[in-house]
């Protein structure tokens, strides 16, 4: 059974109707992006922005200086450089079922406080493509300070880093974290909710094994934990550092733990990372 091409109407119009329609808004809420065809078996993008006449409007309706919510409809990492910068508020949203709408909703009109993170990367611009957090190190490694780094791992134009990272998710309410403190095998770090409403935030628990017997990644996701804080609270959480944390497979597939030294990163995602040295021994 095939599908019926929806086809594209007139832009010009289109854009028209909108317009008229947020004149009479106090905030716009903009449901952008691409639609299911757009994701899927056989349904590559070479430009991975959100699609041209969508993002025309968005831009007049930005030039309204009224408050703009842009609902990102995607089955990808878009690249949404433009939109980072003047867009207040961006909620992705995939391409939820069939209580997608209500949940929306919720959000939207603060009935219930985000507390997501991305499980992929969003890229600057198409350039980074693969672009991950748990990669292997270059035998140039670029010091990231802020400039070009001839014959390092950078680019001439943009920053190595992401958009968006891996983890990275924001909500009502803000979240502070304390020194990362380690005493034996259990790294310690206290997490205080410093806005006005109650939020839960995804503490994460990153890893970099030093020396190893094949190329380990700069940073893999060991552990992470949910905590609900009510504002001005503050609490404590703990993670165990063990062989299983510490381990990988080898290239004869066998779970190992080499001794030697490991970077333990603690933060809300897997750019904003406070880190420690640990020395692991058999």
């Amino acid at each position: 059974m095939g599908l019926r091409p929806i086809g594209r109407g007139d832009d010009s119009r289109l854009h028209r109707e909108a317009l008229e329609v947020a004149a009479k808004a106090d905030v716009i809420v903009a449901a952008m992006g691409e639609c299911a065809d757009m994701s899927g078996e056989s349904a590559s993008r070479a430009d991975i922005t959100i699609p041209d006449t969508q993002r025309d409007l968005l831009r007049k309706l930005v030039a309204t200086g009224k408050s703009v919510v842009l609902l990102l409809f995607t089955g990808r990492p878009l690249v949404l450089d433009w939109e980072s910068d003047h867009i207040p508020a961006i909620l992705n949203v995939w391409f939820g079922g069939s209580e997608a709408g209500e949940a929306i909703a919720d959000v939207i009109f603060g009935k219930k406080n985000p507390s997501g993170k991305l499980t992929v990367t969003f890229p600057r611009a198409v350039g980074q493509i693969p672009v991950y957090y748990n990669h292997l190190m270059s035998s140039h490694p670029d010091p990231q300070d802020g400039v070009f780094n001839r014959y390092c791992s950078n680019y001439i134009d943009i920053s190595n880093e992401p958009l968006y990272p891996f983890g990275y998710g924001l909500s009502y309410t803000t979240f502070k974290y304390g020194a990362v403190e380690m005493e034996g095998n259990e790294v310690c770090v206290n997490i205080t909710n410093t806005g006005t409403v109650e939020g839960t935030e995804i503490a994460q628990l990153y890893i970099r094994d030093k020396v190893a017997q094949i190329a380990r990644p700069v940073k893999e996701l060991k552990a992470y934990q949910r905590i609900t804080l009510k504002p001005g609270e503050t609490q404590q959480i703990t993670f165990s550092i063990t062989p299983d944390i510490l381990g990988y497979y080898n290239a004869n597939s066998d779970y190992v733990c080499d001794s030697g030294i490991f970077e333990i990163m603690v933060g809300p995602d897997s750019r904003m990372l406070q880190t420690l040295e640990y020395v692991f021994n058999q």
